[in-house]
């Protein structure tokens, strides 16, 4: 059984987290930002499309298809984003294993890093707000 019940309850988690990002730690998003990129995560098993927005200040997240053209498109289910959240999958390790596709410029995953590194520490956070762990 996927971690997500629904598409609604993945859409929660990464608002929250996005908006907690911002509002802890705004430099976690400065790589994303120079970079200029936005990034479509396009999640299965719950269908879901979420679209983080580097082009500007405050990086933002966006639920619904065909508002933003991404730089890149990452393909992974509810399960795999998941667990790189808690950090017990790495990147790397997600796409070697196939869990994790990505459609554009590879390189630019690494604008991620600086993200990731604080997703996955208000990650466990929001799970226990939103009584999931």
């Amino acid at each position: 059984m996927p971690f997500f019940a629904n598409t609604k309850q993945l859409y929660v988690c990464t608002e929250q987290l996005v908006y907690r990002i911002q509002e802890e730690d705004p430099r976690a998003n400065d790589a994303m930002v120079t970079a200029k990129i936005a990034i479509r995560l396009n999640v299965s098993e719950p269908e879901g499309e979420i679209v983080i927005n580097g082009r500007s200040r405050p990086v933002t997240a966006h639920f619904q298809p065909g508002h933003i053209q991404p730089d890149l498109e990452v393909f992974l289910a509810g399960d795999t984003l998941h667990q790189i959240l808690l950090g017990q999958l790495g990147l790397q390790q997600a796409m070697a294993r196939k869990l994790l596709k990505v459609k554009g410029p590879v390189f630019k995953v690494m604008a991620l890093a600086p993200l990731l590194q604080k997703s996955q520490q208000i990650y466990p956070q929001i799970l226990r707000e939103q009584e999931l762990a």
